[in-house]
C-alpha cells in the first residue's frame, strides 16, 4: 500500500477530497480501494519542515560560545534532526515511510517542497524504497486525479533536493560564520547589538541602503526651463520650449534673442496626431502580483503571499499555484479559462464582448511554462454569496487576477495622442495632450486616483494648424529631485531587476538577468520581512527606510562580496545547475566553505578601519520576545537554534517569535540570577553551588536543568 506525503495537512484534506471517503487515523488518512489506488493508500503530512539541521553546539562544546577563535564553525558531515516541535507527527510519518513498499511525494512542486519531503524520507530511513512525484499546479478536485493518473518518476527530482539541501547547507555555513563574526567585531567597536548576516538578505538590505545613501547624499541644483501659456480662439493650452539651462541668465539671452518680451504673438506651426495602444498586462507571476497589490492597497509582499496561498489552499481552491515565477499559461489553460468567459465577467462585474477567442502568444505559450504557469482562477467557480464570504483583502486578490484573465480577451487601450507645436517669433513650445478612444482592458481595473490622474496628459482643445494665439512666456526655476525610496512592494521588483544597477562586470550583469536577481519569488518576501524582524529597516507608510542598526552593518560588510548582489547571483546559477544535474552539491559547499574562511580572514582588518558610532545606534530593545540587539549569552537549550537573551524580568531565546518559548527567571527565591550563572546552566547543565536563596529558611543549592526546567540540587551536607 503506498504513502503519499503532503506538505501540510490543509494540502493533504484536499487530495483526500479526490478520493472516496477514508478513515481518519491519528496524523494521516487511509483512502480506501479504489480506481487509482486498488489496494488503497495512506495520506499523510508534513507540517512544514520536520526535519532540520542540528545547531553549531550540537557538533562540538565549544561552538556553543560566541568566539572568534572558534570560527570557522564548518562541520565535516552536516548533521539532521527532527523538529522538537513537530517530534510527534514524524513519528507518524516515520512509522509510515517504513512499512510501505512504495513512497508518492506530493509536497509543494518546487525546490523546498523536494526537500521537505526528502529530508523526512532520509531521516526516516526511508531513501531506498521507490518513490513517485505528483505534480501538479492546481487543488481543484479534477486536477488532483489527473495529477495521481499521471504521477512522475521520482528519481527525476533528486536535482531539485540535492540544489535546495545545497541551499540550506550553505545558507547555514555563511549564516551561522558571518553573523557570529560580524556581531563580535562590531560589538568590539560599541555597538552592543546582534548581527544576523544571510547570503540573500544581507545584499538586498545592501542595496535598500545604498538608495538612501543617494538621497541623503543628493545636492538639489537648479536648472530653468521656458515655459509658454497660450490663449487661442478653440481654448487655452499649456507648453514648454526644448530648452533647459543651468542659469537665469541663459534662458533670458535666448529670450532676448527671439524679441520676446513675455507677452507676444504665436501660430500653430502642427498638430500631429498620433492613435497609440497598450496591450493587456501580462497574467500574473507572485512578483507582479506582489507589486500591483502593494500599489493599489499597501498590502505587504508576504502578507499578498499570505493571502495568494489562502485562495490556493484546501477549502477555497479558488486560485492555481502561487509561487511561480512564470507569467504565461499552456493552451490547456487557455481552454478551460475560454469556457468560463460569462463566469469570471459575473465576478468581475464587468461585461463585454471578447474580441478574440484564440489564444495568444503574449500569455498563451507552451514552449515558456516549464514547472509552474501564470497565477490564474480555477476551475471552481464562486457563488455570489460565497464570493461576499472571503475576507475583503481575499476578495481583492481574487478580484485581480481574474481581471488580469478576462483582460486577455478585451479590447487594448487606445487613445490619440496630440503633440502641438507653437511658434513664438521662431522659438518653438511644445504641448502634449491625450484624448481617450477606447478604454478596452482598463475597464476591469480600478481607475487611477485624482493625485495620478494630476500627472496624466491634458485634454488639449481642438487645435489646427495656423490657428493664432497670444502667448504669455516666462522663465522658470526648477530643482534637479533625488530619486525616491523604495516601497515595500518596489523592493519585490528591485531584488528581481538588481542586474540593471551593475554596470562594469557585464558577466555579473548577465548571471543577474539569467537567474532574476535575487532570492526566488517563493523567498521574496520573506528575505523582507526578515529585514523587517532584524530591525535593519523599518516601513512606514509603506516607504522603506534603513534603521541606524542596518546602516552600521552595511558600513561594516562594504566592498565584501557578501554585500554584492553578484555573488549571489552566481551562486543561485550555480545551484539552478545542481538543480538540471549540470553540477554537484559538495563543489558548491566546498566553494561556500572556502568564501567563508576568506570572510573570516578579511573582516577583521576591514572592520577596524571603520569609525562607528555607537551611541547613535538606539539601545537593545528589551521587550518580551523582542530577541533583536541584545548580546547572546549562551545558545537555546530548549531549540538550539536561538540564543538566550537578557530582558528585564527574564532570560528568554531569541526564537521567540518563531515558537521557542525557553525563559529562565531572572530572581529565584530573592536570588539574583546573573549571565553567567545561566550560561553556565545551559553548558553545563548545573550551576556551582549558590548562596542566600530565601524559602522558610536561608539555603544554599545548585540550580539543575532538567528538561529544560531548572530544579534545585542540596549539597550532600543539607538536608
Amino acid at each position: 500500500m503506498p504513502v503519499i506525503l503532503a506538505e501540510k495537512p490543509s494540502q493533504a484534506q484536499a487530495y483526500a477530497e479526490a478520493f472516496p471517503k477514508g478513515r481518519k487515523g491519528n496524523g494521516f488518512i487511509e483512502i480506501p480501494s479504489c480506481g487509482l489506488f486498488p489496494q488503497g493508500a495512506i495520506l499523510t503530512w508534513a507540517i512544514g519542515h520536520l526535519v532540520e539541521l542540528r545547531a553549531p553546539a550540537e557538533y562540538t562544546p565549544a561552538w556553543k560560545r560566541w568566539q572568534l577563535k572558534e570560527l570557522p564553525m564548518i562541520p565535516e558531515t552536516f548533521q539532521f534532526k527532527m523538529n522538537a516541535k513537530t517530534r510527534k507527527q514524524f513519528e507518524v510519518v516515520r512509522r509510515l515511510l517504513k512499512e510501505t513498499d512504495r513512497i508518492i511525494i506530493a509536497t509543494d512542486c518546487d525546490r523546498e517542497g523536494e526537500n521537505i519531503a526528502r529530508s523526512i524520507i532520509e531521516q526516516a530511513g526511508a531513501s531506498r524504497k521507490p518513490t513517485q512525484r505528483l505534480w501538479i499546479n492546481s487543488l481543484e478536485k479534477e486536477e488532483v486525479k489527473k495529477g495521481f493518473q499521471r504521477l512522475r518518476e521520482g528519481e527525476a527530482y533528486l536535482s531539485l533536493f540535492h540544489e535546495a539541501q545545497a541551499r540550506q547547507l550553505s545558507d547555514w555555513v555563511v549564516g551561522m560564520n558571518a553573523s557570529r563574526l560580524y556581531t563580535l567585531l562590531l560589538q568590539e567597536k560599541g555597538a552592543q547589538h546582534v548581527f544576523s548576516v544571510g547570503r540573500v538578505q544581507t545584499p538586498t538590505l545592501k542595496l535598500i541602503y545604498d538608495r538612501q545613501l543617494e538621497i541623503e547624499q543628493f545636492q538639489p541644483e537648479p536648472y530653468y526651463e521656458i515655459h509658454g501659456s497660450f490663449t487661442a480662439e478653440a481654448g487655452q493650452y499649456k507648453g514648454k520650449a526644448k530648452v533647459r539651462c543651468q542659469k537665469e541668465e541663459e534662458g533670458q539671452q535666448l529670450l532676448d534673442k527671439h524679441a520676446i518680451t513675455g507677452r507676444d504673438p504665436a501660430s500653430v506651426k502642427e498638430v500631429r496626431v498620433t492613435e497609440k495602444r497598450e496591450k493587456p498586462p501580462r497574467l500574473h507571476s507572485l512578483s507582479s502580483l506582489q507589486t500591483v497589490m502593494n500599489r493599489k492597497y499597501k498590502y505587504s509582499p508576504s502578507k499578498t503571499l499570505e493571502i495568494a496561498q489562502s485562495l490556493y489552499d484546501q477549502p477555497l481552491k479558488l486560485i492555481t499555484y502561487p509561487r511561480t515565477d512564470t507569467e504565461y499559461i499552456t493552451t490547456n489553460e487557455f481552454a478551460y479559462v475560454k469556457d468560463n468567459i460569462e463566469h469570471y465577467q459575473r465576478i468581475a462585474g464587468k461585461t463585454f464582448s471578447p474580441v478574440s477567442l484564440q489564444p495568444k502568444k503574449r500569455f498563451v505559450d507552451n514552449n515558456k511554462v516549464k514547472e509552474h504557469y501564470a497565477i490564474i482562477p480555477t476551475k471552481k467557480i464562486p457563488t455570489t454569496e460565497a464570493l461576499q464570504k472571503l475576507r475583503t483583502e481575499q476578495r481583492n486578490v481574487y478580484l485581480e487576477i481574474v481581471s488580469s484573465v478576462l483582460a486577455m480577451f478585451h479590447h487594448d487601450y487606445q487613445y490619440e495622442e496630440t503633440i502641438v507645436t507653437t511658434d513664438v517669433k521662431g522659438l518653438l513650445f511644445y504641448s502634449k495632450g491625450k484624448v481617450e478612444t477606447v478604454r478596452g482592458w482598463k475597464e476591469l481595473f480600478q481607475r487611477s486616483t485624482p493625485k495620478k490622474r494630476e500627472k496624466e496628459l491634458p485634454k488639449l482643445p481642438p487645435l489646427t494648424k495656423g490657428m493664432t494665439a497670444e502667448a504669455e512666456v516666462k522663465i522658470v526655476k526648477e530643482m534637479t529631485k533625488p530619486p525616491k525610496p523604495y516601497t515595500e512592494g518596489q523592493l519585490i521588483n528591485m531584488m528581481k531587476t538588481c542586474g540593471r544597477a551593475v554596470e562594469e562586470d557585464e558577466e555579473a550583469k548577465a548571471i543577474l538577468k539569467e537567474v532574476e536577481g535575487l532570492g526566488t519569488e517563493a523567498t521574496r518576501s520573506g528575505i523582507i520581512k526578515t529585514l523587517i524582524r532584524q530591525e535593519y529597516i523599518h516601513v512606514e507608510k509603506n516607504i522603506v527606510q534603513v534603521t541606524k542598526k542596518g546602516a552600521i552593518l552595511c558600513e561594516a560588510v562594504a566592498g565584501t562580496l557578501l554585500s554584492k548582489p553578484e555573488m549571489t547571483a552566481k551562486w543561485e546559477q550555480f545551484l539552478r545547475k545542481i538543480g538540471q544535474g549540470e553540477a554537484e552539491k559538495e563543489t558548491f559547499i566546498e566553494q561556500t566553505a572556502a568564501f567563508t574562511r576568506k570572510l573570516i580572514e578579511s573582516a577583521p582588518r576591514d572592520v577596524e578601519k571603520l569609525t562607528l558610532h555607537p551611541e547613535s545606534l538606539p539601545a537593545p530593545a528589551r521587550r518580551k520576545g523582542s530577541g533583536q540587539g541584545q548580546k547572546p549569552i549562551v545558545t537555546c537549550p530548549a531549540c538550539q537554534k536561538g540564543y538566550i537573551l537578557e530582558h528585564d524580568r527574564f532570560y528568554g531565546c531569541s526564537e521567540y517569535r518563531n515558537g521557542c518559548r525557553q525563559t529562565f527567571a531572572r530572581t529565584i527565591l530573592g536570588k539574583k540570577i546573573t549571565p553567567a550563572q545561566i550560561r553556565q546552566l545551559c553548558e553545563k547543565g548545573e550551576t556551582r553551588t549558590l548562596k542566600g536563596f530565601k524559602g522558610k529558611r536561608t539555603f544554599d543549592a545548585k540550580l539543575v536543568l532538567k528538561n529544560n526546567k531548572i530544579e534545585f540540587a542540596f549539597p550532600a551536607r543539607q538536608e
